[in-house]
């Protein structure tokens, strides 16, 4: 059964045609195979899960990155400081989501030998989701953080400079029968769904970005042109002001920039945005055996007991249901793998252009529903 039903502007395709495009488009960008694969699988799990902002419309960005060398190809990850629970990892300009599951594939194991493991990376690129590394370690049996500074677009309460990222976070543990998956910007909206409102014709809500002299828009293309200066930008959770809490947001988002550039002497937010065409964006990943404090199986239990009585708890007026942190994401990704992931026509076109480009032709792997 389709939960999600059809949208103006949009197709939808068969994942495998849209993975095996993924494939061939890096492949042929000077990736080897299993490189290729990481990232378009990355990719699609957006799309998956519903965060369209997130999935193969950033094909644009990252074709644009290798063309400009901002994200180089041929980089060399090394190892700047390392101990029996933790890495600093130097990603050399590399593609973000290769160095962040190799990255969190070193927490991981770090974490079922002592424990815990945290691997913290500089001097990479955009990783995508956050979630599809925390998830990485929830799939595993363990608790899994994830988080990434980006380029700077967001403005700290009462400010109007671009001090900050959207700096996401996510979080995943296991749990029955769905398990927990925060994942979440700590801004009020992502850069990348300002660019899906801009290709829909779509005003932003009010409340969501600020112009250059400080007063609220709703403009998303004005706002992205904002992107290439240092004032005006999106605002932090909570919005313009303390009423609602902007100063929390603000402070996460800022939480997130310690775990990540300044832990790993990396580049903060304002600083990536005139990085002379690198963008060294910084990430932070951790694994915990939450072994270490009881029985697994009980906490497991306790985990889902709870998220289920939440589940189960007094509906707010006129709502029918309430979800999760996860919930959402997993009825997506049952639906699109069924009745397809649904693609922006804009969006298309520019993958076409890419595929042009590398010279593939776009018809050969991309099936409508």
């Amino acid at each position: 059964m389709n939960l999600w039903g059809d949208r103006v502007g949009y197709s939808k395709y068969k994942y495998e045609g849209l993975l095996n495009l993924c494939l061939e488009v890096f492949q042929r960008l000077g990736y080897t195979k299993e490189d290729s694969y990481t990232i378009g699988e990355v990719l699609l799990l957006a799309d998956l899960f519903g965060i369209e902002s997130h999935g193969v419309q950033r094909l644009t960005l990252y074709y644009k990155g290798i063309r400009n060398g901002s994200i180089k190809v041929k980089n060399h990850m090394n190892i700047v400081k390392e101990s029996p629970v933790s890495v600093v990892i130097d990603g050399d300009g590399g593609m973000g989501q290769i160095i962040s599951k190799k990255a969190m594939e070193r927490a991981i194991d770090k974490a079922k030998k002592t424990g815990i493991g945290m691997a913290i990376v500089k001097n990479s690129n955009h990783f995508g989701i956050a979630g599809y590394y925390s998830r990485m370690a929830e799939r595993k049996g363990l608790m899994g953080i994830a988080m990434t500074n980006t380029r700077a677009i967001v403005l700290p309460t009462y400010g109007r400079e671009q001090m900050l990222g959207t700096n996401p976070i996510s979080i995943a543990m296991p749990a029955r029968p769905i398990p927990f998956l925060l994942d979440m910007a700590t801004s009020v909206i992502t850069r990348g769904k300002v660019e899906v409102y801009s290709k829909n014709n779509q005003k932003l809500n009010y409340g969501w970005a600020m112009d250059d002299e400080g007063r609220k828009t709703d403009n998303p293309d004005k706002v992205l042109k904002l992107a290439n200066g240092n004032t005006g930008g999106l605002l932090p959770l909570g919005g313009d002001t303390e009423i609602f809490g902007g100063h929390k947001g603000y402070g996460i988002s800022f939480a997130v920039e310690m775990f990540t550039s300044i832990l790993s002497g990396g580049l903060t937010s304002d600083e990536i945005r005139g990085n002379n065409n690198t963008n060294g964006v910084c990430h932070a990943f951790a694994a915990i055996d939450y072994g270490l404090f009881d029985d697994k199986n009980a906490i497991e239990k306790r985990m889902s007991a709870y998220m289920q009585k939440i589940r189960n708890s007094k509906k707010a007026y006129g709502a029918s249901r309430i979800y999760t942190h996860g919930e959402k994401e997993l009825e997506a990704y049952e639906d699109r793998m069924e009745n397809g992931i649904p693609i922006n026509e804009n969006t298309i076109v520019e993958i076409k252009e890419i595929c042009d480009y590398v010279d593939i032709d776009i018809n050969n792997y991309l099936k409508k529903y």
